[in-house]
């Protein structure tokens, strides 16, 4: 759980969850058994997803707290996505894979569309020699609007794109320049446009309550428009400042409360938001998204996630989680690069999750979605997890939680 650093602690509202077990509880003495658990029999039944991390951008949002990089030129992109092609032909080789299809592919950032049309077939055809998508069900692809041209959208459906995700963020120009966005409000509609002209089966847009800026008029204006364009999906997060964003160090440094709402504001905003679009024939899918009723919207990456599946994360500071051990890839650009040189996985550290860890880790996620199916986790763990956390759950009776969450069974 993050704490934003304009508080003393959390409080209600703040419903970020990095991973758990926590990463305190990470360790590089522990690579060991992710490399165990790549060499255990390959589990064909179980679904299987990639992540590639792109993490170049235009310009670094004053929000931002991933791992990007905005100083690399087209031959340092090249080497990377080599190095993400030799990631990819690591994993094939071990005894974990063998046999096992992709169930669904997510190319995150950063921001992959940042990279050439060009750079995108050289780093698919490379990536489908080892692990193919050919057979997956879904693939995600995150956009930066500024970065798109209608040739660079086609070439990510030729490529297999069937979820387009857009990084919209807000409407408002003085917003978007405020928090450090790299494109304004005419580039997300020529985008959009294009997207919709070339027809991918999904569009997500994804906006973001409590910017630096934001007020309740320009909010409704912001989730009006998102409205007129009829996303098949929206995913709507609120506005976290972990320690290490632009903000967070500019209050350390200035002495300074936080510029953003605060979180029953947000949290208002969040659902002003979520009642706009159920009154135009949208329903709610989780925690942060909403999706349309004239047309099957599937989410297969979160809920495989959220459901214990093997995702493997390629490139670099990547998270996987496969065969109950959760791993983190080197997070320095020149190691990563450097560790898959000498033939061997870029791996930095891992735990290996207990049983009761596993559980508690599907039950943290699967509290996204506003309710848990007691029967899911007894016939997977054999346990109920109401009686188990009776004491914990009934501390939540009488709270204002944006979400109701109920343990029901089948």
């Amino acid at each position: 759980m993050t704490i934003d650093t304009a508080k003393p602690g959390t409080e209600v509202g703040n419903y970020f969850v990095s991973n758990y077990p926590p990463f305190s509880q990470w360790k590089p003495e522990f690579v060991g058994e992710a490399l165990a658990a790549l060499d255990e029999p390959p589990r064909v039944d179980d679904p299987l997803g990639l992540y590639i991390h792109i993490p170049f951008c235009r310009k670094r949002c004053k929000f931002c707290y991933f791992k990007v990089y905005t100083d690399k030129n087209a031959s340092e992109i090249e080497v990377y996505l080599d190095a993400l092609i030799k990631e990819n032909e690591l994993y094939s080789r071990t005894r974990a894979f063998q046999g096992r299809q992709l169930r669904f592919a997510y190319f995150g950032g950063g921001t992959p569309s940042y990279v050439s049309e060009k750079q995108l077939h050289y780093l698919v055809d490379g990536l489908n020699r080892h692990v193919s998508w050919a057979n997956a069900e879904e693939v995600t692809f995150e956009c930066e609007p500024g970065t798109l041209q209608k040739s660079k959208l086609e070439t990510l459906k030729e490529i297999g794109v069937t979820r387009l995700s857009l990084g919209i963020e807000h409407f408002d120009d003085q917003i978007l320049e405020a928090n450090g966005r790299a494109h304004l409000s005419p580039e997300i509609y020529r985008a959009y446009d294009w997207a919709r002209a070339v027809g991918f089966p999904q569009i997500n847009i994804d906006l973001i309550a409590g910017m630096m800026g934001e007020s309740e008029e320009k909010w409704r204006d912001t989730v009006r428009r998102a409205i007129e364009l009829e996303p098949d999906s929206v995913t709507i997060y609120q506005m976290e400042l972990p320690y290490n964003t632009v903000i967070s160090q500019e209050m350390i440094q200035q002495g300074v409360t936080s510029p953003i709402a605060d979180w029953a504001t947000k949290r208002r905003w969040l659902n002003y938001a979520f009642e706009q679009f159920q009154e135009r024939g949208y329903e709610i899918a989780s925690a942060t998204t909403i999706a349309t009723t004239r047309k099957p919207c599937r989410f297969i990456y979160t809920d495989a996630l959220w459901h214990g599946g093997d995702m493997i994360g390629l490139g670099v500071s990547s998270f996987s989680h496969f065969g109950g051990v959760n791993f983190q890839n080197a997070h320095n650009f020149e190691e990563y690069l450097r560790l898959l040189t000498t033939d061997n996985l870029p791996l930095l550290r891992a735990v290996s999750l207990t049983p009761k860890q596993r559980l508690i880790r599907e039950m943290i996620l699967q509290l996204k979605t506003g309710w848990l199916d007691a029967g899911y986790f007894l016939r997977k763990f054999g346990v109920d997890v109401w009686d188990e956390f009776r004491p914990v759950y009934e501390r939540f009776k009488g709270t204002s939680c944006s979400i109701v969450t109920t343990a029901r069974s089948n």
